[in-house]
């Protein structure tokens, strides 16, 4: 009976045994499951955290560029590849590459090396070669380990251009509006003073000095309302009242408010528009018209002829145009004619009394309507200044 009971004992140990066996086992692998699970749930963060991180990185205005402690690049954003023209707009291939192979600009090699001895460099401005103009302010620093161990450098590139622009037409503007003041000033400083001292006394001298002042004074004015009006279309304050405007008409009462100044220089004027609506400012309309009109008389040819023509556009745009026979423009002026105190021949502007102002206003103008303005011109051959606006 032993022999049976041992046996029995055995074959109970072995069934215990192999059922522990396969509860471990399926225990084991579903452990293996549930890790392999949450790798692969932490590599899917891992990858989701870097590709928001790398969203966000690329999606910077500022070039960022990460240096290892040898100098190589680690990594860049979009933005910086663009900065410094990388194929296809993409840092990738500069990785692992040395600074000044990947940028090609000493300088910034330069302050990445400042930013390793010195710690930081801030608010460094560079102009970057070649053309057109560009300028970069860069901020750099060191990357350090808890135990001041050297990283690399975090490079910073802001692009500085359109501030660089912003402020040299600042300074342009300024100095052109203080030359343009202070001429009918000193005029008027300079005559005032003479009819002081004594002038005043001759009538006919005082009467025409006080004539020539009161001409300075109204130039003074035409250039303050100019001046405003520029301020007001660029600030976006013009409230247009849009409304269909027929064409014609319009150009017809232009055309005869400047009838006495084109028979002062024997000018034709004459005009080519069918009925066409515009929608559109009818004010500013004719402000624009006005400057055309009297720019293409005052510039114009001595007994030449202006004319006024239009025409609808396959766009449903109306594009027209205000031409003269003059002299012309340069080519290189044809780009510039638009900026505001440009002139052509400084000394003949002065000469016919203008502001320098009234080209920029119509390219404002027509830009508020959604237009677009240009001019063409073969020296010699009369110059044509073209506008869009949308029909109605």
């Amino acid at each position: 009976m032993w022999p049976w009971l041992t046996f029995l004992a055995l074959v109970a140990v072995v069934a215990v045994h192999l059922a522990w066996r396969r509860r471990h086992r399926r225990e084991r692998d579903a452990a293996r499951a549930e890790l392999e699970r949450l790798r692969r749930a932490q590599e899917a963060l891992v990858a989701e955290a870097l590709a928001r991180q790398e969203a966000v990185f690329d999606s910077m205005i500022e070039g960022v560029m990460v240096l290892d402690e040898a100098g190589r690049v680690q990594l860049a954003n979009r933005a910086c590849a663009l900065m410094f023209g990388a194929p296809g707009g993409s840092a990738a291939h500069w990785r692992g590459r040395a600074l000044l192979e990947a940028v090609r600009v000493a300088e910034i090699a330069r302050i990445a090396e400042r930013a390793v001895n010195e710690g930081r460099v801030a608010d460094a401005e560079l102009r970057l070669p070649g053309e057109p103009e560009r300028w970069l302010q860069i901020n750099a620093a060191a990357l350090r380990a808890a135990d001041a161990r050297p990283l690399g450098v975090v490079l910073v590139f802001h692009d500085l251009t359109r501030l660089k622009q912003l402020e040299r037409t600042r300074q342009e503007f300024v100095a052109n509006v203080s030359h343009e003041l202070r001429t009918p000033l000193s005029h008027i400083k300079g005559y005032v003073e003479t009819l002081l001292d004594g002038a005043k006394d001759n009538p006919e001298v005082a009467t025409r000095f006080l004539q020539t002042i009161a001409r300075n004074a109204e130039r003074l004015k035409l250039l303050i309302e100019d001046l405003l009006t520029i301020s007001e279309l660029e600030s976006g304050r013009v409230a247009l009242q849009f409304q269909p405007v027929p064409l014609q008409p319009l150009v017809q009462k232009i055309l005869e408010e400047f009838q006495a100044r084109a028979a002062a220089r024997r000018v034709t004027l004459s005009e080519a528009v069918p009925e066409l609506r515009v929608r559109g400012d009818a004010v500013r309309l004719e402000q624009v018209l006005s400057n055309l009109v009297d720019n293409a008389i005052k510039y114009g040819r001595v007994e030449g002829r202006v004319q006024v023509a239009a025409r609808a556009l396959d766009s449903g745009e109306v594009e027209v145009a205000v031409a003269d026979d003059g002299p012309g423009l340069p080519a290189e002026a044809l780009e510039r004619v638009f900026e505001r105190f440009y002139r052509v021949d400084k000394a003949r502007s002065r000469e016919q009394g203008g502001t320098g102002l009234g080209l920029s206003i119509v390219k404002h103008i027509v830009q508020a309507h959604g237009g677009r303005v240009w001019a063409r011109s073969e020296p010699g051959r009369g110059a044509t200044f073209y506008f869009t606006l949308p029909g109605a």
